[in-house]
Parts: C-alpha cells; structure tokens; sequence
C-alpha cells in the first residue's frame, strides 16, 4: 500500500466476509495506550483492541487479532523480534505529541478526523523533526539508550529526570506478573 497512490483501507477481509474496521487515529490510540498499560492483562489488551477496532466482531477472533495488528502496523510486516529502544510513549508524552502535530503540521488533533494510517505517516515525519522539542527529546532518548549521547547529552537527560524516561512494557503474562508479586510478598519485599 502506497500512501502517495492508494486509498487507506476501510475494511478487512476474514475468511472471505468483510467487516468494518474504525479508521479513526483517536480509536487507535485507545488501543496503543491499552498495549502500554501494564496494569491491563493481555487477554483485556486484546478486548480493548477488538472493541475498538470492529463495529462488528469477526466470528474468529484469532484472525481478527491478527489482521487488526497489521492495520495498527499501517500494513507494514511486524518486526516482532525488533530489539529497537522504547523511545516514546503515547500515554507519557500525548501533550508534547499533541503540540508536536500543531507546530510540524499545523493540525489540531482535537478538531480533526484522521485515518489511522495518515496519523502514522504524520507521526513518523515529527518522530524524525529535531525542530520541535518533541522531535529532541526522542532523539535525545535513543541516544542514550543506543550509547551514542556525549557526555553533555548523558548530563542533560539525567537532569530532565521522569521527564527523559519512557516506561517499558510488561509483556509478561498476568500469571508470571502474580507469581513475581507472590515471590516478592514472601520474602518480605514490596514491589509496585
């Protein structure tokens, strides 16, 4: 799929019917902000990312799965084995997000109706901008996890402190995540 020469899709086809999908970014990004947040199981992710991306539920819902994290992916193959650093957040960073998209591309993403796929194009183009702070602070974040910030780059993301950290993922499921709370509980350490 071509941006520059194809219609983003409306729709996904499971096992020869179409279904629906919502394109909205806003919906999306509901689905994003589930993935990131490690209070949710994975089997709540996976309902948050269902309900919000079909109007109507696909009757197997594996391939729906499936074919709804390639829409999230804007058609592009997921690199699951991607060793790539967390370098943003949408829960942690939405404000500079937002303000990025109004300085870079002059849209307000309070009043506008973007697909999906159009937001991820967008997005990549103020993920790459040094000339919003944004744009810097990303930057600044992979070079310092990839070890190649100097030394007054090293200096100055210790010195943003919370601001300069993105939260890691926990993709454990929610077994192993009670089993390491029971084992903490048991020796007598707290653990968030």
């Amino acid at each position: 799929m071509n941006l520059l020469t194809d219609t983003p899709p409306e729709s996904i086809v499971i096992d020869g019917k179409e279904y629906k999908i919502n394109t909205d970014f806003r919906s999306c990004l509901r689905i994003m902000l589930a993935f990131e947040d490690n209070e949710l199981s994975s089997l709540e992710k996976q309902s948050v990312m269902i309900s919000n991306l079909y109007p109507v539920l696909p009757s197997d819902v594996k391939k729906a799965m499936e074919h709804g994290s390639w829409f999230l992916n804007a058609g592009k193959e997921s690199d699951a084995d991607n060793d790539a650093p967390r370098v943003y957040s949408f829960s942690k960073d939405a404000d500079m997000i937002f303000s990025a998209f109004r300085q870079i591309h002059k849209i307000d993403l309070a009043t506008t109706e973007l697909h999906w796929w159009i937001f991820t194009a967008l997005f990549m183009a103020v993920l790459a901008s040094q000339d919003n702070p944004f744009g810097s602070l990303v930057s600044l974040r992979l070079r310092v996890k990839t070890g190649r910030a100097t030394k007054e780059e090293a200096r100055a993301y210790r010195e943003l402190g919370d601001m300069a950290e993105v939260p890691e993922i926990d993709d454990r499921t929610l077994e192993e995540r009670e089993a390491e709370a029971e084992f903490m509980r048991l020796i007598g350490v707290n653990k968030k």
